[in-house]
């Protein structure tokens, strides 16, 4: 399957400190919330978050993935702040996980220079994300 790749624009823009409560970051990234149609294109394009390589959504897709959870109605059951956590680093919660942190750029081993320092996402596109998978309420595709 295709690999994760920081996006180029991810350089432009510092890490966003975020703070973790309990299971989730209760705050926006960017300070205001996502798109969830753009959120929807992340989780869509298997060269940047390439979430359909693990994971079912509730969207038409070819060959989703079955070794992450399935995401379909992910809205109903977790908070923006408990997927906003999983979105940026998984490994928080279970440090097992084979869920690539997305928005993590220290700690990290065998990056390559051209990527070092370059998060997979960017703040706006974590927010994105997450704004689309808590507008997932219901577990049938759409188109």
């Amino acid at each position: 399957g295709a690999v994760a790749q920081p996006v180029p624009d991810a350089t432009a823009a510092p890490m966003i400190p975020y703070r973790v409560v309990a299971d989730g970051i209760p705050v926006s990234l960017t300070g205001r919330p996502g798109d969830p149609v753009e959120g929807r294109k992340v989780v869509e394009d298997r060269r940047l978050g390439n979430c359909l390589s693990c994971h079912a959504f509730p969207i038409a897709a070819e060959d989703p993935g079955n070794i992450g959870p399935d995401l379909r109605g992910v809205g109903a059951r977790l908070s923006p702040a408990e997927l906003r956590l999983r979105v940026v680093n998984m490994k928080v919660l279970d440090p097992q996980t084979i869920m690539p942190a997305y928005y993590r750029v220290a700690g990290l081993r065998d990056v390559s220079k051209a990527f070092g320092g370059k998060p997979i996402l960017t703040a706006q596109q974590v927010e994105d994300v997450v704004a689309f998978l808590a507008s997932t309420k219901s577990t049938g595709a759409t188109r």
